[in-house]
């Protein structure tokens, strides 16, 4: 069975902010980078654990794959994935 994915609304904010912050300087980047982050999760249905494990935590379930220089954080549940943050890549989270 394919697995679904699901963006928190967490997640849905952090993508907002960082094309907010882009647009500034470039729409066109924005946009680029926005449309990077669901092709990349896309990705994800047929090979889920494509992303590595989150170093901050060491689970299993809790992954990361990187878009540019943000980390696209996600859980794998049963029968989804869950995108729960859109972070920089310098940042830790913990």
């Amino acid at each position: 069975m394919a697995l679904s994915i699901v963006w928190s609304e967490e997640a849905l904010e952090d993508i907002e902010s960082i094309a907010s912050y882009i647009e500034k300087d470039s729409p066109v980047y924005a946009s680029s980078v926005v449309s990077k982050f669901f092709e990349k999760a896309e990705l994800l249905i047929e090979n889920p654990k494509l992303g590595r494990v989150v170093p901050e935590f060491s689970e299993e379930s809790l992954r990361e794959i990187f878009v540019y220089s943000y980390r696209l954080i996600y859980e794998l549940k049963e029968s989804e994935i869950v995108f729960v943050a859109v972070i920089h890549g310098k940042r830790l989270i913990g």
